[in-house]
């Protein structure tokens, strides 16, 4: 079943689609509503159910997605299919009447442990139903690497893609962690990268930007 979640209305400005051709101007502020966000659907290698949630800021300037079983691995102790995970979240915004919303950055954090030779790789794209994927954002780190990783998409406000002013589509998600080997030898190395902390738990959080929908 979905679950609803109560958001601020700064989750409706971190979310574009291409159908939008009105000129209205970006705000500042959050609309003073609260929107509700709801998990339609959550499918993945790197998000078995159950292990992802949404949440939004106190302020109503971003929303936070949290997953508490991302890793991929390649090498000792690993499966062949480890070494790709792979989420995609479909969400269902309900945005205050006469408002809109754009996706404007979004922050992703784990962990990774990589020998040498060895690379890891996050990338994430995101779409309105019925509209085109973006194109992915790509992030690469290179072994030996053992630390905390971030990544951040950031998109300039003139390429900002609004959701369409009265219209209802689900706000789609795609997000991908890959380890490979490369040169290092996975027969006697273990290699990994997680979207997750040390409780077990990743904040990836999505910046909003907002605007008012033209006046009928």
């Amino acid at each position: 079943m979905p679950v609803g979640l109560l958001a601020g209305t700064a989750i409706a400005a971190l979310f574009a689609s291409p159908f939008s051709t009105y000129d209205a101007s970006v705000i500042v502020n959050p609309p003073p509503d609260k929107i509700v966000i709801e998990i339609a659907t959550v499918n993945g290698s790197g998000c078995p159910a159950g292990t992802a949630a949404v949440a939004v800021s106190l302020d109503n300037t971003a929303f936070t997605v949290t997953y508490s079983d991302y890793l991929a691995q390649v090498g000792l102790g690993s499966k062949p299919t480890d070494f790709r995970k792979n989420c995609q979240l479909n969400l269902i915004v309900h945005v205050p009447q006469g408002f809109t919303y754009a996706i404007a950055s979004a922050d992703y954090r784990g962990y990774a442990k990589l020998e040498p030779g060895a690379t890891g790789t996050q990338r994430a794209s995101y779409y309105f139903q019925g509209s085109s994927q973006t194109v992915p954002r790509t992030h690469t780190f290179k072994g030996s690497y053992a630390d905390s990783w971030q990544a951040t998409d950031n998109v300039d406000v003139a390429a900002l893609v609004w959701a369409p002013c009265g219209e209802k589509r689900n706000f789609n998600i795609n997000t991908e962690l890959r380890v490979n080997a490369g040169t290092s030898d996975p027969a006697k190395t273990n290699s990994f990268m997680t979207m997750d902390s040390t409780d077990g738990a990743i904040n990836t959080i999505y910046h909003l930007a907002w605007k008012e929908c033209p006046r009928k």
